[in-house]
């Protein structure tokens, strides 16, 4: 391995920021080259009737549903996370068309998040399988991401690439970590936003941050960032605020109800896609895929006789050109921020396959929107900033929130209120999680003693 601690500290450094920098590459043109068939697709999509934009991401999740179910098979192996015992080499041979049966399919980033600090481990095998289902699911207009992907695919590319090739063996955690943070980077176009995006999720399994991951995570960010830049893409349409908050008071008070109500609306989305994920591994495909189509359906059309249909179709970049070119008023605003964030939900409980961190920013983008008029704070401003504070407060990722506002730009002072607004929403979003998973778990107990007394 690349990080064998007999070596000195700048060869170990050194050997990761190659492998970062050789999987960041190879991930990253691997990524934008799905994320470019997907953004051509869905802007086929977009320029139909309404009546398909309301059936065609139907059938997106619908084609990923059978892609992962039926052409998927489960089996008996488990678990994604390394064991320790002896009988891990026994288990059955992957491939590229197999899951561990208690594994969510269509959950992207839980195997960027399980095999971190063992990268090798990843299951490249089914990054193929799980592309089209991602090509299925967003292409064809379901209110999912593409960051996620991004992420995922850049790590199998990488572990692919040393996995397949004896001499680049050793590089393989160096060339995951660079892969995933190339992709994200070469989706955003901003350097460290991809390096802390794999940074903050490795965090969620406590894996210690050295030198040499460090070092592997800024290269490929830096790689994705430069594919982005070489060949000027624009995959993301991220609002930046051109025009500064007018005085002091007007930008801490953006910062506090901006951040209050994104955070709190994304993190209780993530509350609920973080339930719908469990009934992936609890409940019937058909049974998900029928109910949550259904839902998915009637949102759609609330959002499109609320907004435009454009507004109920993608990640949520239709929901915020509508919000930037037509007066509206606040409640509607927050009316489409709801529907979005529960579209997005939806979309999770049918088994589509692709990301949320994309809508998270839209709802964060509508969420502060809403303040724009009422506290004359600039309707760019207040997009951004909430923006920023959904993927803080929904997503769970303050870093990384704070590396997309530095890359975005603006005004010194515009750029410090996004910055206050992520932190309110990172706490806002904490305490709402918390009351959430504690009422959750009150009615659950409750329902199990009830049903006890009943028996």
């Amino acid at each position: 391995m690349a990080n064998d601690k007999s070596l000195p500290l700048f060869t170990r450094v050194s050997t990761w920021t190659a492998g970062g920098l050789l999987g960041g590459l190879v991930g990253s043109l691997t990524a934008v080259m799905l994320t470019q068939e997907i953004k051509q697709i869905l802007d086929f999509v977009s320029g139909l009737s309404p009546l398909w934009l309301l059936l065609l991401p139907l059938l997106g999740v619908t084609l990923a549903v059978l892609l992962l179910f039926g052409l998927g098979k489960g089996t008996s192996v488990q678990t994604l996370v390394p064991r320790q015992d002896a009988s891990v080499d026994q288990r059955p041979k992957q491939t590229w068309y197999s899951f561990p049966q208690d594994v969510a399919r269509a959950d992207l980033t839980g195997d960027v998040v399980n095999t971190a600090g063992a990268e090798e481990k990843f299951p490249w095998e089914r990054a193929p399988l799980r592309a089209l289902a991602i090509l299925s699911t967003v292409g064809l207009g379901a209110p999912m991401g593409t960051e996620s992907p991004a992420a995922h695919i850049g790590v199998a590319t990488g572990v692919w690439l040393s996995s397949i090739n004896p001499a680049l063996h050793r590089l393989v955690r160096p060339a995951a970590i660079g892969g995933g943070a190339a992709g994200v980077s070469a989706l955003m176009g901003i350097p460290l936003v991809g390096s802390f995006f794999m940074f903050e999720l490795s965090q969620r399994r406590q894996i210690p941050l050295t030198p040499e991951r460090a070092a592997a995570m800024v290269a490929g960010g830096v790689v994705g960032w430069g594919v982005n830049f070489i060949f000027k893409l624009s995959l993301i349409r991220l609002v930046v605020p051109s025009v500064p908050p007018a005085d002091l008071g007007d930008a801490a008070t953006a910062a506090l109800f901006i951040g209050v109500i994104a955070g709190v609306i994304t993190s209780l989305s993530s509350q609920a896609i973080y339930w719908a994920r469990g009934l992936q591994t609890q409940t019937r495909p058909a049974t998900r895929l029928l109910f949550g189509s259904l839902a998915m359906l009637v949102l759609a059309i609330v959002t499109s006789q609320v907004a435009s249909p454009a507004a109920a179709l993608g990640p949520g970049g239709g929901a915020i050109v509508w919000a930037e070119s037509v007066e509206t008023t606040p409640y509607h605003l927050l009316a489409v921020s709801l529907l979005r964030a529960a579209s997005t939900t939806a979309a999770v409980v049918a088994g589509g396959c692709g990301g949320v961190f994309v809508p998270f920013l839209a709802i964060g983008d509508l969420g502060g929107r809403v303040f724009a008029t009422a506290f004359g704070v600039p309707a760019d401003l207040a997009g951004a900033a909430g923006a920023a504070a959904g993927i803080a407060g929904g997503y769970r990722l303050p870093l990384t929130a704070i590396a997309m506002v530095l890359g975005i730009g603006g005004p010194a002072t515009a750029t410090l209120t996004c910055l206050a607004t992520v932190g309110v929403a990172s706490f806002s979003g904490l305490i709402a999680s918390r009351l959430a998973y504690q009422l959750s778990t009150s009615v659950r107990r409750r329902l199990g003693q009830r049903t006890s007394l009943e028996d």
